[in-house]
C-alpha cells in the first residue's frame, strides 16, 4: 500500500539543535528522543534524525515497534514511496517531511518503544528508538465515609473512609488528609492499603482505604483524599470532597436546666426540665424528684428518656423542689447525674377586708384593706367595676358614699419580678337608702289619642320597685344601682288633664314624681288660624279705606254723634249693609274723620257704628 508524497531529495537530514552528531563521523548515525509523552486521544510525533557521511542519500527508512521483544514493522519509506503494513495502527499513521512518525488517536495500548531504522547503501544501516509514554488524567476521586460511625473505644483500627480514582493511565498515587494535613502510616494507628485494577480499556482504577483510630475531637474533623498523577512532564493533583465521620464517645459532662428560667416560673405554667449530655450517641435519661426523708420519686414515666426532656404541666406550689437527671451510657454502662432546684412562684390567700362591715348609707365612708402571701414582693392595685384603676397600695379609702359609688371593687395583687403572676379579689361596696328619682320625662307634649312612652329612672339599694298610677305596658331595665321603667300608654282626655304619677319604693322608703302632659296642637290647625287672622286684618283695612274714600267725596253725610242711623223709607234689596266692630280706638279714630279732616273725639267713637250706604 503506497501513500504520501514523493521525496525529491531522499538524502540525510541535518541534525536538529541539541542533538550531538559528530560532524566528521565516518559512519551512519541515527538520533531520536529517548521519551515522547502524549495524552490519551491526542497525536504523538516521534522524530527520526540521521546523518549519512559525505552527504549521501538513504536507501530506505523502516518504522517499527517492540512487542514482547519482537519487532513489528509499521511502514517502509523508499524513495518517493511509503508502504504501510497491515497492523493495528493502520489508518492512524502518517510521515512528515522530516520523516517523523505521527500516530493519531493515541490510546494507552500505544505506550511502547518505537524504532526508526535507516539504510544507506554502502554506509550500512543505523537505527535508534523512542519510548512513547501515554497519559490519561484520572476522573475526580470518589470518597465514601464509614456509614456506621466509629467508636473511640474500638480496639481494632476502624475504617474511616474509602477513596476511588477511575480511568487514569498510568495508575496514580493516592494520599489521605485530615483537616488539611497529610496522614502518614503509623503502626497500630494509621493504615492505608491500596488496590490497583487495570480495566479492559487499559485504564487503571485505584482504590485506597484509610484506617485510623479516632478521639472525641475527631467528631468535627474533615477527611479527604488526593490523587497525584503525571501529565506532560508535570506532577498534578486532584482532591476529593471533604467528609465527616460519625464518632461515638461516652458522655463526660451532664447539664440540667429549667426552661423557662426557674426564677420566672409561676403557678399554671408549663415547665420543661431539659437534660443534656456531651456523649454520642445520647445516653438514656432518667428523672427523679426528692421527697421527704431524702427519698426520690421516679418521674421517668413522664419524660422522654431519649431526648432528655421532662414536661411538667400546670405547675403549682407543690411542684417546687429538687429534681435530678441521671444518664446511663449503654456502651460502657457509665452513669452521670445532675440536680436542679425548681421554684414555682405563687400568690395565695388574697383577702379583702371592709371597715366598717355594717350596712352603708349615703354620706358614709369605708376603708378597704387587701392582703396576700407570696415568696416574692407584691404590689397592690385597686380597680372599679369598669376596670379603671382607682388606687394603689394595700388600702383604699372611700368617703362621702352615694348610690353612684356603689360598685364591685377589685384588689389586684401583682408580683413585679415574675411577669404574669397576679391574682384578684372582688368586694361589693353597697350603699343603702330609699329610692331617689334621677330622671323623668316631664313635661311631655302630646296629642289626643297618641301612643307615648313615659319614662321614670331611679337609683336605690336594695333594688326598688316602680309603680304607675295609670294603666299601660311597662318595661323595666336595671343597670348597677339604677332602675328605669318605660310605660307605653295612649293619650286620652283624663290622662291629658291629670297627668301620670311614678312611684318608686323599697324597704327603706318611697319616692314619687308627677309627669305633666301638655296638649300639643297640630301644625295644620296653627296654619289655618294664622291665615284667618291675616285675612281679617286685610278685610278691615280694605273696608276702612273704602269708607274713608266715600266720606271724603261727601257720599256719607254722617253727623258727630257717637252713633248715627241713615235711613230711608224702605230698604232696597240692592243696598250694601256693612257692620264693623272694633276694639281698637286708634283705628276707629283714624278712619272716622269729619269732612273737613278733623278728628272726632275718642269718646264719640266708643261703641258700635252702623253705616248704611247707598249702592
Amino acid at each position: 500500500w503506497r501513500w504520501g508524497q514523493a521525496w525529491a531529495q531522499p538524502r540525510g537530514l541535518p541534525a536538529p539543535d541539541g542533538l550531538c552528531l559528530a560532524a566528521a563521523a565516518s559512519k551512519l548515525e541515527v538520533s531520536m528522543p529517548a521519551v515522547v509523552e502524549v495524552e490519551s486521544g491526542g497525536t504523538a510525533r516521534i522524530e527520526c534524525n540521521f546523518y549519512i557521511p559525505g552527504n549521501g542519500s538513504y536507501t530506505y527508512i523502516n518504522w517499527s515497534y517492540i512487542d514482547r521483544n519482537n519487532r513489528v514493522k509499521l511502514c517502509r519509506i523508499t524513495g518517493s514511496e511509503i508502504v504501510e503494513e497491515n497492523t493495528d495502527y493502520k489508518g492512524r499513521l502518517s510521515v512528515g517531511e522530516d520523516k517523523a512518525l505521527f500516530i493519531s488517536r493515541v490510546t494507552v495500548q500505544d505506550a511502547r518503544t518505537f524504532v526508526c531504522q535507516v539504510g544507506a547503501g554502502s554506509h550500512g544501516v543505523g537505527e535508534n528508538r523512542t519510548e512513547l509514554r501515554v497519559y490519561k488524567a484520572p476522573e475526580a476521586p470518589e470518597i465514601v465515609p464509614n456509614p456506621g460511625g466509629i467508636s473511640v473505644q474500638s480496639s481494632d483500627i476502624p475504617q474511616i473512609a474509602q477513596c476511588v480514582s477511575r480511568n487514569s493511565f498510568p495508575p496514580p498515587n493516592i494520599t489521605w488528609h485530615k483537616n488539611g494535613e497529610q496522614l502518614q502510616l503509623e503502626e497500630k494507628m494509621v493504615k492505608i492499603p491500596a488496590t490497583v485494577t487495570r480495566e479492559s480499556s487499559g485504564l487503571y482504577t485505584v482504590s485506597s482505604t484509610l484506617f485510623a483510630h479516632v478521639t472525641r475531637e475527631d467528631r468535627n474533623s474533615l477527611y479527604h483524599c488526593t490523587v497525584h498523577y503525571w501529565l506532560r512532564g508535570q506532577r498534578r493533583a486532584v482532591e476529593s470532597r471533604r467528609v465527616n465521620v460519625t464518632v461515638f464517645y461516652p458522655a463526660q459532662h451532664v447539664k440540667l436546666q429549667v426552661m423557662p428560667s426557674s426564677a420566672l416560673v409561676k403557678e399554671g405554667d408549663d415547665v420543661k426540665l431539659v437534660c443534656e449530655a456531651d456523649g454520642n450517641p445520647a445516653p438514656v435519661f432518667s428523672f427523679y424528684k426528692r421527697e421527704l426523708e431524702d427519698s426520690w420519686q421516679d418521674l421517668s414515666s413522664l419524660a422522654d428518656t431519649n431526648s432528655g426532656v421532662l414536661n411538667l404541666h400546670d405547675v403549682n406550689k407543690s411542684s417546687s423542689g429538687l429534681y435530678r437527671c441521671q444518664t446511663l451510657d449503654l456502651d460502657d454502662m457509665g452513669q452521670l447525674e445532675k440536680d436542679v432546684e425548681l421554684v414555682v412562684n405563687y400568690i395565695e390567700g388574697v383577702h379583702v377586708k371592709m371597715e366598717p362591715s355594717s350596712p352603708l348609707q349615703e354620706g358614709d365612708s369605708v376603708r378597704l384593706s387587701c392582703d396576700a402571701h407570696s415568696p416574692v414582693d407584691l404590689d397592690y392595685q385597686w380597680r372599679d367595676e369598669k376596670g379603671r384603676k382607682v388606687g394603689e397600695g394595700n388600702q383604699l379609702f372611700l368617703s362621702n358614699l352615694t348610690f353612684e359609688t356603689s360598685s364591685n371593687f377589685s384588689c389586684k395583687v401583682i408580683a413585679p419580678s415574675v411577669p404574669g403572676l397576679e391574682q384578684s379579689k372582688q368586694v361589693a361596696v353597697a350603699v343603702q337608702g330609699k329610692p331617689r328619682i334621677v330622671a323623668i320625662s316631664s313635661p311631655l307634649y302630646v296629642r289626643q289619642d297618641e301612643v307615648v312612652n313615659l319614662t321614670c329612672k331611679a337609683i336605690a339599694f336594695p333594688r326598688p320597685s316602680v309603680h304607675w298610677n295609670v294603666n299601660g305596658t311597662a318595661h323595666e331595665y336595671v343597670e348597677n344601682q339604677h332602675i328605669a321603667s318605660n310605660l307605653t300608654v295612649r293619650v286620652n282626655h283624663d290622662l291629658l288633664r291629670a297627668g301620670a304619677m311614678c312611684r318608686v319604693s323599697n324597704a327603706l322608703g318611697v319616692s314619687e314624681k308627677h309627669i305633666q302632659l301638655l296638649d300639643q296642637k297640630t301644625p295644620e290647625s296653627k296654619g289655618v288660624i294664622i291665615v284667618a287672622i291675616i285675612v281679617c286684618i286685610l278685610v278691615v283695612a280694605v273696608l276702612g279705606s273704602v269708607i274713608y274714600f266715600l266720606h271724603k267725596k261727601g257720599k256719607i253725610p254722617c253727623g258727630r254723634a257717637g252713633k248715627q242711623d241713615i235711613t230711608k223709607p224702605e230698604a232696597r234689596k240692592d243696598k250694601i249693609v256693612v257692620e264693623v266692630k272694633s276694639d281698637k280706638l286708634s283705628e276707629e279714630a283714624g278712619l272716622l274723620q269729619g269732612a273737613n279732616g278733623e278728628k272726632r273725639p275718642a269718646a264719640d267713637q266708643v261703641g258700635q257704628s252702623v253705616v248704611h250706604c247707598p249702592s
